[in-house]
């Protein structure tokens, strides 16, 4: 067997340089970059390997090492999986900044490589910068922090573990049921030693993502339960995405005369105008959808994990003899709520089980009440988001101004707070792919990080974040990488004056407000933010509007902008798009005022419909 002789941070570089992809035929690299922000941890022997290896492997510098990931994360989605990036940083506060990153693609189920520096194999110089200490178990660093929200986790402490660790690591991310962030720690000493290493390990390996046949019993009983439903809707989830199945799923629909619903992160996988399409379900979805789920005696689930804000918290499904279908690659979420579980392929599972229910579909009646409702509640929408003369505008009069002078291939993309919601209401898909989120962790900041990700992987389209003020403080350091790297966003901040979203569910739950909105903290201080002034000082072209009329014409100058551009507009604080769904939130149980008692009302009919199981 033939050595190479090589430290052990350019065997790192020169592994992840030699992993390739196929993607629509064509061999792509598995890596196409890594985001980094260096420190001591990882500046000498890591940097230096990159740095002489760019080429290759281009790093791009980060503002701070959340964002970065985000970044990452973001572009890993618009990949739809098939390509990662990594993202290092230093020893201590570097690497834990990460671990929220980390939750965000765990919670997910999408892949990041995090290279965190760590303390020394030898402790020598033990504790050196930044180590945290653990007086009765040394061999934990702050890297353990990791541990929970990856889905592989590795130190390494000889130059030698790489050649087990980071083949693991490729094919956990790459695998379609376990996917998501793997972790490998790189003590600081190490990084610099040399190693003897088989030239084998460096050859270029070309990978796939497996397809897994669902089981053919399986099938079957997923089939019989189909044919003995009278009202079947299925849930369309972030799983048709990643399987490239958007096809399978319309002919599906079809074939046999089922309305399609979508989750959150499974919003556009069908087109407005598809025949089947019925749009969101859930806690964020339109009464029309949510409707339908509370009549249905069937659904079958489509790559999803079913969290709260799809079932209403599980009391969504009122028809006492509804049944669940669940196809997943993921043993884990296909057997959720005792489902009929079809573990495999969505794109493959969907062929299989259309096989199996040959001509049987629903009834005629079911598909067009659907189409009935949509049509009533849509029009509702339209109304609701059309121009207006109003002094502060609503979110959904924001997001129609945005959606009427937008091209249909243009990508809107939301994270966390009421945004999200209010934007799927009004964004129907006119393209397939054209709504991006992160719904799974819900993590403010998401929504400019996680832009600038899909742009690079969408270099030829519009991107839009729609960002609320609260998120947009949070951090806003990408717009400054967007300008740098000329990956233009058109961002859009909404500004209700601080957290108007957890403020309104303070009130809902009988709450009087304090600490959300600015006004209602503690801020004897207080004083506007100019979003515009901000923007442009970190290189973007900006403009502050008042009016709807005036975002239409900014968006059009956003449009035909260069660079990436901010527009702000005050945003009324306390108008939403009417609720259609139950969502487990806490109430008191010793109400102290009398909002306090309509809510634990309102609490206990909702938790009285909840399925135990399904």
């Amino acid at each position: 067997m033939k050595k190479i002789t090589l430290t052990c941070a350019h065997a790192i570089v020169k592994y992840l340089i030699a992993q390739k992809i196929l993607i629509n035929g064509k061999k792509e690299p598995l890596f196409p970059g890594v985001f980094g922000i260096f420190g001591h941890g990882n500046v000498a022997c890591l940097g230096q390997a990159l740095e002489e290896n760019q080429k290759e492997l281009p790093t791009y510098r980060g503002h701070h090492e959340q964002n970065m990931a985000l970044t990452g994360i973001g572009y890993a989605r618009a990949k739809r999986r098939q390509q990662i990036f990594v993202a290092t940083s230093s020893v201590g506060p570097g690497a834990t900044n990460m671990v929220t990153a980390a939750a965000v693609a765990m919670s997910n189920r999408l892949p990041i490589l995090f290279l965190p520096g760590d303390t020394y194999a030898n402790r020598m110089p033990d504790p050196v910068l930044q180590q945290v200490e653990h007086f009765n178990n040394p061999s934990v660093t702050a890297n353990d922090a990791f541990k929970p929200v990856t889905r592989y986790f590795d130190r390494i402490t000889r130059p030698e573990q790489i050649i087990q660790s980071f083949p693991i690591a490729v094919q956990t991310m790459l695998d379609p049921a376990d996917c998501g962030p793997a972790c490998i720690a790189l003590s600081q000493d190490i990084q610099g030693q040399t190693f003897d290493y088989p030239e084998e390990f460096f050859q270029e390996k070309v990978h796939t993502i497996r397809r897994p046949r669902p089981d053919e019993f399986q099938i079957k009983e997923a089939a019989e339960k189909i044919k003995s439903s009278k009202n079947p809707i299925i849930i369309s989830g972030g799983g048709v995405f990643y399987s490239d199945a958007m096809e399978e799923l319309s002919q599906f629909a079809i074939k046999h005369n089922i309305p399609v619903t979508q989750t959150v992160m499974g919003y556009s996988t069908m087109k407005r105008d598809h025949s089947h399409f019925a749009g969101q379900i859930g806690g964020l979805g339109g009464k029309n959808t949510n409707s339908l789920a509370k009549q249905t005696d069937l659904a079958i689930a489509i790559g999803t994990k079913l969290a709260d804000f799809t079932t209403g918290s599980w009391a969504n499904f009122e028809n006492e003899n509804f049944k669940l279908v669940s196809i997943n690659v993921s043993r884990y979420d296909a057997n959720k709520h005792l489902a009929q579980a079809v573990v495999g392929d969505a794109k493959v599972s969907l062929t299989e089980l259309s096989q199996a229910l040959g001509d049987w579909k629903a009834g005629e009646d079911w598909n067009k009440k659907s189409q009935t409702e949509l049509k009533s509640w849509n029009e509702h929408i339209d109304k609701e988001s059309a121009p207006t003369n109003q002094e502060v505008p609503s979110y959904v009069q924001v997001i129609g101004a945005i959606y009427r002078n937008s091209d249909p291939t243009d990508i809107a993309v939301t994270a966390a707070g009421g945004l999200v919601g209010e934007v799927i209401q009004v964004w129907r898909p006119r393209e397939l792919n054209t709504h991006e989120t992160e719904w799974g962790f819900s993590c403010m900041s998401y929504e400019i990080s996680g832009a600038l990700g899909i742009k690079m992987a969408n270099p030829d389209k519009e991107v839009i974040s729609f960002v609320g003020d609260g998120s947009y403080l949070l951090n806003n350091t990408d717009i400054y990488s967007s300008v740098i790297t000329k990956n233009k966003l058109i961002i859009v901040i909404c500004d209700n004056g601080g957290f108007a979203v957890i403020n309104r569910l303070q009130l809902f739950k009988g709450g009087k407000e304090y600490n959300n909105l600015l006004k209602s903290s503690n801020t004897p201080g207080l004083v506007d933010v100019d979003f515009a002034k901000h923007a442009e000082s970190m290189g973007a072209k900006s403009e502050h509007v008042t009016s709807i009329s005036d975002l239409e014409a900014a968006f059009k100058r956003a449009k035909a902008s260069d660079v990436t551009y901010v527009i702000s507009i005050k945003t009324h604080a306390y108008k939403w798009v009417e609720g259609s769904s139950f969502w487990d939130s806490p109430t008191l149980e010793i109400p102290t005022t009398k909002e306090n008692e309509e809510a634990l009302k309102l609490y206990k009919e909702g938790r009285s419909k909840q399925r135990q199981g399904i």
